[in-house]
């Protein structure tokens, strides 16, 4: 009796709980009939949800107390539905909702219909369609008032710098702050997988920077993490692409034949002997000839030609002898070489293969996001020995663990190996083989050759390179032909290695409590190191002297921030209030240990151990600390008028205790017109939104400690002794300020078929940071103050239009243009010591720093053509008027007065002038996007120009 009770009991609680579920199941298709694959799908009041599936079919099982489903999809409008019990639901979307979307924004998210400030968002797929190892990359060409400059071609080389809406500071850095998945980053932007980003956000103006305070003067740009889609079933993704690399820069139109080549320098040593030296044409002729190869003043060094013996090599037509050919035997010290020019370009440069594969697993329940991802990379450089590999995995999780708390964590690690050029082939090295390859004569060799025109290895089987310095058949070549240089070689058997490994890892925590609020605290530690070594092979010909050179170098970057947020969200009626409230603290600290060795035991061995003479050890360790309390409050009345105040209190560790703490601020409102009932008649505008925001930022990027003197610890006879650094410190110095106004438009309209923004924005700089020079009577080269004022001025016009939508197939247009203008507003009356065509400032490495210029205006000598007699080129020099005695006339100021300019050359000494600046006035960038339904394939083209 007590187990048939118990059976009864089993079977009415399975009944009462079956009567309690229900099950939901239907189809969600866009407003044309598609089905809309991966659509959120929740009950109202509930976590439970799924997520359609390709074919827009979903089932749900749900409470029965639940009545309402609400449905989700980016980009369209969310909705909800009453549950139709017992029936298939058809659920459609209408149309595309801008307003709805959400945006990451400072410290969290927001509707970007209640945004008041000005971003650009770049999602997942943009991101994918760019090829690149670095994701900041990914961002060129498509956010207005956005410029990236890459000065290298280095595999896994990132930009070298970003300027947003125009350069906000003199000597202090312009880049703009990046933060990952809501915590600033500065560690190494290669380190993240490009396919585990799921957003990137540039955010432009003080409504949307002011909570970053001291580092958001800049700019900021908010890269956001995968994480599995609330809702989604589980899912794996396979990516693998294949690409090749080649050289895409076109040359310059130069002479590449060996024979106009020595036609083209005879001729002008014929004209200099002719015009110059007063010969003859027979005398020049000869003397041409005799010195066009062997001289020391004037010859090239190399002979690539044979000829006969009696004959000269240039005719007097000006013309190479008919009779020589290719390939020249010179025999030197009982060897026979053969002479013959290489294709340098050729030689250099090589077609290599990128590769990348990653897997991805996500999956979502009702309480637990799980997201796990692993990424390979191997991207080989188009120059022999150059290359990038990666290897990444990442781990993104939270749960839910009681309705009050919600625990997670999201941890990434990178692997990285990368082999460079010494110096990253940078124009200044001395054997940088990109430089030599487009810039040497076509008639040298690269390789050293037998008499048989075998390339020629010594004993260890190394190729032998022709260096031009009396290797090859005893030739040289002159300085001007990258004398004692070969590149290729240096690249081949020198070695520039860097291998490290980072690990970025967070941990979080949401408690809710008394309805409205949330407690969120954020942790992070970052830690990047590296290994560093650099080997210069002894059996190289500028490495014979020391013996080779090993260099070791170790680096330790680590990041500790903590953040602990609180947020208050009310709605009263048609009244919305949210209120942030937060601190963060942030502490990086940088060790570098390095050591170099000279006289290696065997090439092979890329050990300090390996090489027995010491030349250079030093270690140290540097920090910097910042910390900040802030404040904002967002209002929204009936989703048409908004509001937003931000305030932040920073301290930097940069400026001395007297002057850390800054105060930055912001005030931002929009107002949404198409939203009101008057204008409803205009059925073909879907969004017509106006926004205004003004507010201030600093600026602390000048390095650590300039607001003291630093010493080195030197050794003096065998003691330890102090020397001062080069630059003095200043305990005055505090922070750049950055005002910025932004005011703008958004719009969409037929649908969203066209959709775009226009925004114009002032920016003033205030109390730039700037490195004065000082007199060497000092001791110290340069010191850092507060110097001056600087404006930048300028319109954003962004605009988007699907052309094409089919079933199958869309075409995206995409354009945005930004137009500004850079003037310094104000120096101090100690910079105006030159005088320059009506302006007072200072010269400064080739520029003019002045009151009403642009920042970076040129300030060199100015061509005036060429010497039609001599062929050498001219310059502008002022003429200066004078009176009846001879003595130069000045103006009221006491400036000379400039009558007229006179053609000179160089050796004469001629004027420096104003010649236009180097900031560009206005970019253009436009794009053809192509997108299948699935985004399984795409075609993508981006059109850019700047114009100064």
């Amino acid at each position: 009796m007590k187990k048939l009770f118990l059976l009864l009991a089993a079977l009415i609680t399975t009944f009462a709980v079956m009567a309690q579920n229900q099950t939901v199941n239907g189809t969600v298709t866009s407003a044309d009939g598609e089905p809309l694959i991966g659509a959120t799908v929740m009950g109202v009041g509930t976590q439970m949800g799924t997520a359609t599936d390709v074919d827009g079919n979903f089932t749900l099982t749900l409470p029965a107390t639940v009545k309402k489903l609400q449905v989700s999809y980016v980009g369209m409008t969310t909705k909800d539905v009453n549950i139709t019990p017992g029936q298939k639901m058809n659920i459609v979307l209408d149309g595309t909702n801008m307003l709805d979307e959400v945006i990451t924004v400072a410290y969290g998210t927001a509707k970007k219909s209640a945004f008041t400030g000005s971003a650009t968002v770049i999602d997942a797929a943009e991101i994918e369609q760019s090829q690149v190892t670095n994701a900041l990359n990914a961002l060129q060409g498509k956010a207005a008032g956005t410029q990236i400059f890459n000065q290298s071609g280095q595999p896994g080389s990132g930009p070298s710098s970003i300027v947003i809406r125009g350069i906000s500071s003199l000597n202090a850095g312009n880049d703009p702050l990046i933060v990952l998945d809501g915590v600033p980053f500065g560690g190494s932007i290669t380190n993240i997988n490009t396919s585990d980003i799921e957003s990137m956000t540039i955010l432009k103006d003080a409504a949307s920077n002011a909570l970053y305070g001291a580092r958001g003067a800049n700019g900021v740009i908010l890269i956001t993490t995968k994480k599995a889609k609330s809702g989604s079933n589980a899912i794996v993704t396979l990516d693998a692409k294949w690409g090749q690399n080649s050289r895409a820069v076109q040359d310059y139109n130069t002479i590449q034949d060996p024979r106009l080549y020595f036609e083209t320098y005879y001729g002008s040593l014929y004209n200099y002997f002719t015009n110059e030296r007063g010969m003859s044409p027979t005398q020049a002729w000869q003397t041409a000839n005799a010195n066009l190869i062997n001289s020391s003043d004037y010859g090239l060094g190399y002979q690539p030609f044979s000829y006969p013996t009696n004959e000269y090599f240039i005719g007097r037509n000006g013309k190479v002898n008919p009779l020589a050919t290719p390939g020249n035997v010179v025999s030197y010290n009982g060897q026979d070489y053969f002479i013959t020019p290489d294709n340098w370009l050729d030689e250099t440069y090589t077609k290599s293969l990128r590769q990348e594969y990653n897997v991805s697993v996500s999956n979502s329940t009702q309480s637990t996001n799980f997201y796990a991802s692993i990424g390979y990379l191997k991207n080989e450089g188009i120059i022999a020995n150059t290359d990038y590999e990666r290897f990444t995995g990442r781990l993104n999780a939270d749960s839910q663990l009681k309705s009050w708390l919600k625990v997670g964590a999201n941890m990434a690690y990178a692997h990285t190996n990368n082999n460079a050029m010494g110096s990253d082939g940078s124009a200044t090295a001395v054997n940088n083989p990109l430089a030599i390859a487009t810039s040497i004569a076509p008639i040298y060799p690269m390789y050293i050759r037998d008499g048989k025109g075998n390339i020629m290895t010594n004993a260890d089987g190394m190729i032998l390179y022709d260096y031009g310095q009396g290797q090859n058949a005893g030739l040289s070549r002159p300085n001007g032909a990258s004398f004692g240089s070969n590149g290729v070689s240096d690249v081949l058997y020198n070695t520039n290695n860097t291998e490290g490994n980072s690990v970025n890892a967070t941990g979080y925590a949401e408690v809710r409590f008394l309805k409205d609020f949330k407690f969120t605290t954020n942790n992070t530690v970052y830690v990047n190191e590296y290994r560093g070594t650099a080997v210069s092979n002894p059996l190289t010909v500028n490495n014979l002297n020391d013996g080779g050179r090993v260099i070791k170098e170790h680096q330790r970057y680590m990041t500790y921030t903590y953040q602990q947020l609180l947020n208050w969200n009310r709605k009263f009626g048609l009244h919305d209030v949210g209120v942030l409230l937060g601190h963060e603290n942030s502490w990086i600290k940088t060790t570098l240990l390095g050591a170099t060795r000279t006289n290696m035991f065997s090439p092979g061995n890329h050990e300090l151990n390996g090489a027995v003479i010491d030349n250079s050890m030093e270690s140290y360790t540097t920090s910097y600390d910042n910390e900040g309390f802030f404040f904002r409050a967002q209002y929204d009345y009936d989703s048409k008028y908004f509001a937003s105040a931000s305030y932040r209190r920073d301290a930097s560790s940069r400026f001395h205790p007297d002057h850390r703490w800054g105060n930055f601020w912001s005030l931002g409102g929009a107002w949404i017109i198409s939203k009101e009932s008057w204008f409803e008649t205009a059925t073909w505008v879907d969004l017509l939104k106006i926004k205004a925001s003004y507010g201030e930022q600093g600026n602390d990027n000048i390095g650590n400690y300039r607001y003291t003197n630093n010493y080195t610890v030197v050794n003096v006879n065998g003691q330890p002794s102090l020397s001062a650094s080069s630059v003095k410190g200043n305990p005055d110095i505090t922070w750049e300020k950055n005002g910025n106004f932004n005011a703008g438009v958004e719009f969409a309209f037929f649908n969203n078929r066209l959709s775009g923004s226009f925004e114009t924005f002032y920016r003033k700089t205030s109390d730039m940071l700037y490195q004065k020079p000082l007199a060497a009577s000092s001791g110290f080269s340069n010191q850092w103050e507060n110097f001056g004022d600087m404006s930048n001025t300028g319109i954003e016009l962004d605009l988007h239009g699907r052309v094409i939508e089919t079933r199958d197939f869309t075409w995206d247009l995409n354009f945005n243009l930004t137009w500004y203008k850079n003037k310094v507003t104000r120096l101090p009356e100690t910079n105006k010591g030159n005088y320059v065509e009506g302006h007072y400032g200072t010269a400064s490495r080739g520029f003019f720093i002045a009151e009403g210029l642009p920042m970076y205006t040129y300030y060199l000598a100015q061509f005036a053509g060429v010497d039609q007699e001599t062929g050498m080129p001219l310059f502008w020099k002022n003429v200066y008027k004078t009176d009846e005695n001879g003595a130069v006339m000045k103006d009221a100021a006491g400036h000379p007065i400039v009558d007229s300019r006179k053609k000179v050359n160089y050796n004469e000494e001629p004027d420096q002038y104003l010649c236009g600046s180097a900031i560009p006035r206005h970019t253009v960038d436009s794009a053809r996007h192509s997108p299948s339904k699935d985004s399984t394939s795409r075609l993508t083209s981006l059109i850019r120009s700047a114009v100064k």
